[in-house]
């Protein structure tokens, strides 16, 4: 991969990482090794978040696909778009009892898991139009694309918690600004609970989401020609923040780091022990949320939780 000074990589590294403390945005996680590690963390015993996810769609995918009649669906940060299938079925199901087609448009910043997973999903779904888009949906630039009938855009996996508050509520104006009238938006969102459940959750045992930390430093390593740079060199902490409602993820120096970055032609030094913040998580309260998509203007229609109360799937519309 070329990275020149004027790509997004760069500009997120100079505007992060001289900060105090150095920050990067957590999309900067999902390269194709990120979003196959984020895959294998969605698996670990201490990760409830997607069980739960899963869970909530398999017992509402034909009701969200029978209230909002969408021709087509827009999935930001679609990844490997394994629970998005259930989605899909039921979409598809629909469309063929309704006599018309459904689109499938996946958007994510990864090219390699887009093509991968469009691909499958082609052969897998002959009935749908899978049309993906490589696109940063965080961008201002943000748009959707149009078809002939009501339109969902679908933001799944509680990635919305790794916005701060200015930033979820920029983002969620975007979107519905993207949004026509009459149009479908479907957030998952993790819900605040024990804050040890949540410790573990992001901190395995089996040290995945350790290593998918890491893999922040890989990125930088090879995107920006780096030397000096090495993953071995930080170690993985996840703690939970009581006053923002969030876990945060960073990465601690092992050792004084001394890096050039060839693509930057720039000098970066880091005393041991500092840390960089690679990713927050917030957790929800429902009322909150409403309030916050309501104030965007997106309007809710309904809230599905799973048995447990873990985590939650907000309908709103445009």
């Amino acid at each position: 991969m070329t990275v020149s000074t004027e790509s997004a990589l760069a500009v997120d590294a100079v505007a992060g990482l001289w900060q105090n403390p150095p920050t990067l945005p957590t999309k900067w996680l999902y390269d194709e090794r990120g979003s196959r590690l984020f895959d294998e963390i969605t698996r670990v015993p201490e990760y409830y978040p997607t069980r739960r996810e899963t869970e909530i769609l398999a017992a509402r995918s034909g009701d969200i696909a029978s209230v909002t009649d969408a021709a087509m669906m827009v999935e930001l940060g679609s990844g490997t778009s394994t629970k998005t299938r259930m989605l899909l079925s039921a979409f598809a199901e629909h469309a063929l009892a309704a006599g018309h087609r459904f689109t499938y448009v996946p958007v994510d910043v990864s090219t390699e898991i887009l093509e991968s997973s469009s691909a499958t999903l082609a052969l897998d779904y002959p009935g749908i139009d899978v049309t993906p888009v490589v696109a940063d949906f965080t961008g201002p630039d943000l748009s959707l694309p149009q078809t002939g009938g009501p339109r969902i855009a679908v933001f799944l996996g509680g990635t919305i918690g790794n916005f701060d508050d200015d930033q979820r509520a920029v983002f969620l104006r975007r979107l519905a600004g993207a949004l026509s009238p009459g149009d479908y938006f479907l957030l998952g969102a993790d819900l605040i609970k024990d804050t040890g459940r949540l410790v573990a959750a992001y901190n395995d045992k089996a040290g995945v989401t350790a290593d998918f930390n890491r893999n922040m430093i890989e990125v930088l390593r090879t995107g920006l020609a780096a030397d000096g740079l090495y993953a071995d060199d930080f170690d993985h902490i996840a703690r939970w923040n009581p006053a923002r409602h969030r876990i945060e993820m960073w990465l601690r120096a092992r050792r004084d780091i001394d890096v050039w970055f060839g693509a930057l032609q720039r000098d970066w030094k880091l005393a041991a022990g500092t840390e960089i913040r690679t990713e927050i998580s917030t957790k929800f309260d429902l009322g909150v949320l409403g309030a916050e998509l309501a104030a965007a203007g997106l309007d809710v229609v309904t809230t599905w939780t799973d048995d447990a109360g873990d985590f939650s799937l907000t309908l709103s519309r445009r």
